[in-house]
């Protein structure tokens, strides 16, 4: 052995103090028991397993070809794509793509990392809503050619199950209720391209639509008042203003302040984007179905404009969080921005349901 290695362990022997392998604290971030161990590798396995899921779950579904997709369903026979079609297959393709994107359905999980997440939950309550409303439309409106006429009968099943609440994970779940609900829609899809079936009905007219539409507005009006109070207003109260002697069941505040909490200003972010997800697929089926009645009213650039508005809130979002800058100061307001986009679409909206009401 060299000189220099003898005097090194010579030097440790003789001073205890000095550091080595064995030393007390030398590994103390390991445990020294092996089952000890064992359980700690195996935590930090799951914790990098959860992460790595949390990124995969993270991601919203790509919008899809409303038209592609009903050419499909009727066998890629153009002529098969008949007023109704194209609706309906994007209803029954959205809530098929909402129950089984990646990860699959996460408002209703009981366990990481669901659990941990919001903004896929609250993007999924979004597209819920839009899913509800069209329901209702579709089994009161369009597939009725009278107030007296008889209902559907697989759309009189399908909308109450989509009306089940969005977040249970007991018997019945909620992705079992929404499938049941789409399954329903296929049937009535099947009945509906199948030409000896007289009961299944489509009724492509301008008081159908706009009364779908009255839904739709009501539905962005609200979303952008909430988007807009990411920063604290003073508003006057409007609740009755557009009636002369109107009063209230109890005193009414001449004005309030508004202002969404810090911790929900992202939750609402989402559901309005997933709400304009799934509107901008319908409101692109209808252009198909309903073209014959909005290029009588004149209306197909007024659809148009709400499609473009729309397609502004599926922006790429490149800030890891939602910002919530304060008027025109330095930092990004991402919910005013959406606000914005939202605004617009729902004056447009309205325009287009003026259009549909002039006779």
């Amino acid at each position: 052995m060299p000189r220099d290695a003898d005097d090194s362990a010579a030097s440790m022997a003789e001073d205890p103090g000095a550091p080595g392998l064995d030393a007390p604290g030398a590994r103390r971030w390991l445990p020294r028991h092996p089952l000890a161990a064992g359980l700690a590798v195996a935590v930090v396995a799951l914790l990098l397993l959860i992460g790595l899921a949390f990124l995969y779950f993270d991601d919203e579904p790509e919008l899809f070809d409303v038209r592609a997709e009903a050419l499909a369903r009727a066998g890629d026979m153009p002529e098969r794509v008949w007023p109704g079609v194209t609706l309906v297959s994007t209803l029954s393709r959205t809530v098929d793509i909402l129950l089984h994107k990646h990860g699959g359905y996460l408002s209703n999980d009981v366990l990481p990392p669901g659990v941990l997440m919001d903004d896929i939950p609250n993007w999924e309550f979004g597209v819920v809503s839009q899913v509800r409303d069209l329901a209702k439309a579709l089994r009161n409106d369009m597939t009725r050619s009278q107030t007296q006429s008889r209902e559907d009968p697989d759309l009189s099943v399908a909308e109450p199950h989509f009306n089940y609440q969005n977040d249970a994970w007991l018997l019945p779940s909620t992705e079992s209720e929404y499938e049941a609900g789409r399954k329903a829609l296929e049937r009535f899809l099947a009945r509906l391209m199948d030409e000896r079936d007289m009961q299944a009905q489509f009724y492509a007219r301008a008081d159908n639509l706009a009364e779908w539409l009255a839904l739709v507005e009501k539905r962005l009006g609200s979303l952008s008042q909430r988007l807009s109070a990411s920063v604290a207003q003073e508003r006057e109260n409007t609740d009755i203003a557009s009636l002369a002697a109107a009063a209230g069941s109890t005193d009414e505040r001449l004005a309030f302040m508004v202002k969404t909490p810090w911790l929900e200003i992202d939750d609402v972010f989402y559901e309005a984007r997933g709400s304009a997800w799934a509107l901008l697929l319908f409101l692109r089926a209808v252009e198909v179905d309903f073209g014959p009645v909005l290029q009588d009213k004149n209306a197909l650039a007024s659809l148009r404009q709400v499609i473009r508005e729309l397609e502004g809130t599926q922006g790429v979002v490149w800030s890891p969080i939602i910002l919530n800058g304060s008027g025109f100061g330095l930092v990004a307001n991402h919910s005013i921005t959406m606000a914005s986009y939202i605004g617009r679409a729902s004056v447009a909206l309205r325009d287009l349901r003026r259009l549909l009401e002039q006779g």
